[in-house]
């Protein structure tokens, strides 16, 4: 199911720039608290708790105040023998989850008459009563204990059977949302506001000595969402070309440091692929990111460039190198084919020896060409380990004579190498045999280790090398031992397999012989 899911958005999901992806998700951000606010209804459940909050808060003085008026004014209020502690009210009614009753029905006739103490109190609190409307626009009710309207239009009548007003006279303050008959839609898009036709209807006991001894109802409606919105729709507009043209500027400085960097990129890259360098144009705006995949670009061109060259100078040097002796045994084939039935014999075995020669010689090549492939594409084991000691003391017995004597001078504790044994063989192997041929007489390989590299040096007391050839020793088919059967590839085989394991090969200098010196990473520093 998913993975077929994800198979139809692959099908359906539009290709798309860069700059379009940013500039949306930027809109997208932009637009998120208008979003929340008109349909999360986040901002407008704000604006009815605000309404709920003002209508407690209003209620609770009044309700203070009659209880005050009640007991008499120059009666003070009983002082709580305990710390009174001060909290603020959670808010009782959210827009998502609490139910909307309908519109208040109007009082019922009773048979009840008004509490005279009550109605007394009510007519005392009318002043306070008229200036809380005038400034707040709300609704205010008192009623008795038994629920009987005090003032205003529905004196005499009973809303005993609403269910905040039994709450109330409960001595609970209770808080409901009602609908509002009366609304009026003034203004455009106020269909989409659910808080616009609504009215928050608050009961709240009047206790005197702990007893209820009547009720304040409070009713108004919450300012609606739209409403301010409309009336602010001025600098709304403002605001809103303003975030635009944000988002326009950031899309373009975005642009700038990422998208066209990319571009240029991607177009040196395709110049790459042709056989063309082209270096790309460093962006004004520098991101790091960015930054470090053009430096990443360069070196990879550069090393494309040195790889390239490489091969076309070893392909260069590979067809000179098998010309010579396909020429020979060319013209020994054509010699004998033309003049083999004439030929004395001795002639016609040097010629054959000659073509044995060359084919040998051809053979050797590509022994040695492959084992150079292997050494260019060899992949490091991550775990290889080598103790230099015993490969050391394994090379110096395969190769000592009687002519030759190979002195070995190794530490007696030194951290494993780590690569690996085959390879440190060969190289070293390679290294003595050179010295051997070279006319040495003795060769001294020692090793030192300091912070995590272990130093070996192979000194010998031969010829040496001319300071000529010195720059050259490493080129692949370089060889001053051509004519004894040198094909000029051992040294570059060993400096490639000791580049695989992240080691060096350097030729030092030096006042006789030769001086060669292997960099090898010890096993502690690849754990690390």
């Amino acid at each position: 199911m998913i993975r077929a899911l994800k198979a139809w958005i692959a099908r359906h999901w539009p290709v798309l720039r860069l700059r379009t992806i940013l500039f949306g998700t930027l809109l997208f951000v932009a637009a998120l608290p208008g979003f929340g606010a008109i349909f999360l209804r986040v901002y407008e459940n704000a604006l009815v708790r605000r309404t709920e909050a003002e209508l407690v808060a209003q209620s609770a003085a009044l309700a203070a105040s009659a209880a005050v008026v009640w007991k008499g004014m120059a009666a003070r209020p009983d002082v709580p023998s305990a710390v009174v502690r001060y909290h603020d009210r959670m808010t009782e009614v959210d827009l998502r989850s609490s139910p909307i009753l309908p519109s208040r029905p109007p009082a019922v006739v009773t048979r009840q008459r008004p509490d005279g103490a009550a109605l007394a109190l009510a007519r005392q609190m009318m002043p306070a009563f008229q200036e809380t409307k005038l400034t707040t626009l709300s609704s205010i009710l008192m009623l008795d204990r038994r629920g009987v309207v005090l003032n205003g239009r529905e004196g005499g009548r009973s809303l005993a059977a609403l269910p905040e007003i039994r709450a109330a006279l409960a001595g609970k303050a209770a808080t409901v949302l009602r609908q509002n008959e009366g609304h009026v839609a003034g203004f455009p898009l106020a269909w989409l506001s659910r808080g616009a036709n609504i009215r928050l209807h608050h009961a709240r006991p009047i206790s005197v000595d702990g007893k209820v001894v009547g009720v304040l109802l409070v009713s108004r409606s919450p300012r609606a969402l739209f409403l301010g919105i409309y009336e602010d729709r001025g600098k709304i507009a403002l605001g809103v070309v303003a975030i635009f043209l944000l988002l326009v500027l950031l899309s373009a400085v975005l642009s700038r440091a990422i998208v066209r960097p990319i571009e240029g990129l991607s177009r040196a890259t395709r110049e790459l692929s042709s056989g063309r360098r082209v270096a790309p144009r460093h962006p004004s705006l520098q991101v790091v990111e960015i930054r470090a995949l053009y430096q990443d670009f360069e070196q990879m061109a550069d090393s494309i460039g040195k790889r390239s060259r490489y091969l076309r100078d070893f392909a260069s040097s590979v067809s000179h190198e098998f010309k010579t002796p396909l020429a020979g045994i060319s013209g020994a084939i054509e010699l004998l084919q033309d003049h083999g039935t004439d030929m004395a014999p001795v002639d016609r075995a040097r010629f054959l020896a000659n073509m044995a020669a060359d084919a040998e010689r051809l053979s050797r090549l590509v022994r040695r060409l492959m084992e150079l492939a292997r050494a260019d594409v060899l992949v490091r084991e991550s775990d290889a380990r080598t103790e230099v000691g015993p490969v050391l003391a394994a090379v110096a017995d395969a190769l000592k004579r009687e002519d030759f004597v190979i002195g070995l001078r190794v530490p007696e504790e030194i951290s494993p190498l780590a690569m690996d044994a085959g390879a440190l063989e060969a190289v070293l192997t390679t290294l003595a045999e050179n010295a051997r041929q070279a006319g040495a007489s003795r060769l001294d390989m020692t090793v030192v280790a300091q912070n995590g590299v272990a130093w070996i040096d192979l000194v010998d007391d031969g010829a040496g090398i001319p300071q000529g050839d010195r720059d050259r020793i490493f080129d692949p088919f370089f060889t001053s031992k051509r004519e004894e059967g040198g094909t000029g590839l051992g040294l570059a085989i060993a400096r490639s397999l000791l580049d695989a394991y992240r080691g060096e090969l350097q030729l030092m200098p030096s006042a006789r012989g030769a001086h060669f010196r292997l960099a090898c990473p010890t096993f502690q520093t690849e754990a690390s």
